[in-house]
């Protein structure tokens, strides 16, 4: 199978990558509350259902769930100054509902406000200590604010509570990969793929992992997987090309590389590896 290079990019969501990915590994955020590119997924966050619920809250204002679920859907949305309003609405009606305490600290965390989330995710525990979901949240802030420690604890906790919770495994994960553990990362980014084997993000962890350690052909096989599962997906192209790139196969990585360059021609990690490999534009590449 052979790939045009496109002069053009195509839209596309595009994800992050560390430069080049050659000094250290980056990925997306399973639990940052993006919606998913589906048809369900569009559909939860679409203006009929926020209107169908709008209509439960005209019938029920004094329904603490009511307004969570309104929150809940308007920040997948996007619309996040009216999630909140809709979470401070929920537990100024229920004080003790720990549910809409978390789901209003991961508001907080998408937009930045740390501290807010912290005490919100603390909040939910406190108020129900077995809430998997919030340790796992508030192990998140903790990641990404450099409190490895206390993450890990976190993250530890939310697997004792669910060890069926992917994201979990995922996120502790990533903190391992950050601190160069990465057979460690390894072995639970590959529980994370058994327990949610249709998310690209895992897989791409993972096989930044496996280049880390400099296992190349597991990592291909990991981001091949991925692509399939998200053939517009920005890092998992450039990853892959860059995989095979160290594996000396010059012709698919430019290919790879011209996969991503065609989701964004401007995108700098892919743009430089093309160039490293040879890469000319107006060429047709074999990617597999």
């Amino acid at each position: 199978m052979s790939v045009p290079l496109r002069s053009k990019p195509r839209a596309g969501f595009v994800l992050a990558i560390a430069a080049a990915a050659l000094g250290a590994c980056s990925t997306a955020d399973l639990t940052s509350g993006t919606v998913p590119d589906s048809a369900e997924a569009q559909y939860v966050a679409s203006p009929a259902n926020i209107a169908s619920l709008t209509e439960v809250i005209q019938r029920n204002p004094k329904d603490p769930q009511a307004y969570n679920m309104r929150g809940s859907v308007l920040g997948q949305a996007g619309q996040f100054d009216k999630a909140l309003a809709d979470f401070n609405q929920a537990v100024s009606l229920d004080p003790k509902y720990a549910q809409a305490y978390a789901n209003r600290a991961l508001i907080y965390r998408q937009t930045k406000r740390m501290d807010e989330a912290i005490a919100d995710y603390n909040q939910a525990i406190a108020l129900d200590p077995s809430y998997a979901a919030a340790y796992l949240g508030r192990g998140v802030v903790y990641r990404q604010n450099k409190r490895p420690l206390e993450a890990l604890q976190d993250f530890n906790k939310a697997v004792a509570i669910r060890p069926d919770l992917a994201e979990a495994y995922y996120e502790r994960g990533l903190l391992y990969q950050t601190q160069g553990q990465h057979r460690i990362a390894i072995d639970d980014f590959s529980t994370a793929i058994g327990l949610s084997a249709q998310a690209a993000e895992p897989l791409i962890a993972r096989g930044l992992s496996y280049i880390a350690v400099k296992d190349y052909k597991a990592a291909i096989s990991d981001f091949d997987e991925a692509v399939q599962l998200e053939p517009l997906n920005i890092q998992a192209w450039t990853s892959r090309g860059l995989a095979l790139e160290r594996l000396g196969d010059k012709e698919k990585a430019a290919g790879s590389y011209a996969k991503a360059l065609n989701v964004d021609q401007d995108y700098a990690p892919a743009k430089e590896g093309f160039k490293r490999v040879g890469g000319e534009f107006g060429r047709t590449y074999q990617t597999f």
